[in-house]
């Protein structure tokens, strides 16, 4: 594995419960668009939710959410939220949304029992994806929560589904090349 940073360090920007993907996390339009370009999708993340939030928001910021968030199988805002560099923590999201938060590289944790009642946004948070540590250090909070599994860290250290596809082909191009 690489030198991927699973430990991340910045603001919290805390969202409620059953915050749905199209409209809560990315406009609806965007979605039926299909936009997938970071760069077109940046702007308007949480653009509905939390207005000006891309002009705030810096690498290592954490989204810090209730239950049932990103409802809804898309995975435009979780391409924004990687071009970024933000980490995700919710007490739950749907399986179809955790899928599309890992294979856009997202990292995230989740079935975080309570963790919105340990953080307002602002804090100051350090969060270990890797061995599911969670450190509010505006409130002297540590937690400790289910890390994300091993099967998935790949996906995300490559950048989601698509850096692991461009890795698979260079690894095949490569056995090709050699000679038996």
């Amino acid at each position: 594995m690489s030198a991927f940073n699973w430990l991340l360090k910045g603001r919290c920007y805390k969202l409620g419960h059953d915050v749905p993907h199209p409209g809560g996390v990315i406009p609806n339009r965007l979605i039926v668009a299909r936009e997938m370009d970071p760069e077109k999708l940046v702007p308007h993340l949480f653009e509905e939710t939390d207005p000006g939030f891309h002009t705030r928001a810096r690498p290592g910021d954490i989204i810090v959410t209730g239950r049932n968030f990103g409802m809804g199988p898309k995975s435009n805002g979780y391409i924004a939220m990687q071009a970024l560099g933000l980490g995700l923590v919710c007490e739950s999201m749907p399986f179809l949304a955790y899928r599309a938060a890992v294979g856009a590289g997202v990292r995230v944790l989740t079935d975080c029992i309570n963790v919105t009642e340990m953080c307002e946004s602002g804090d100051e948070l350090e969060v270990d994806f890797e061995n599911g540590f969670f450190i509010n250090h505006t409130r002297s909070i540590t937690r400790e929560y289910p890390p994300l599994p091993d099967a998935l860290r790949e996906i995300v250290e490559v950048g989601g589904n698509t850096g692991w596809l461009k890795q698979w082909w260079a690894q095949q191009q490569a056995a090709t090349e050699t000679p038996s």
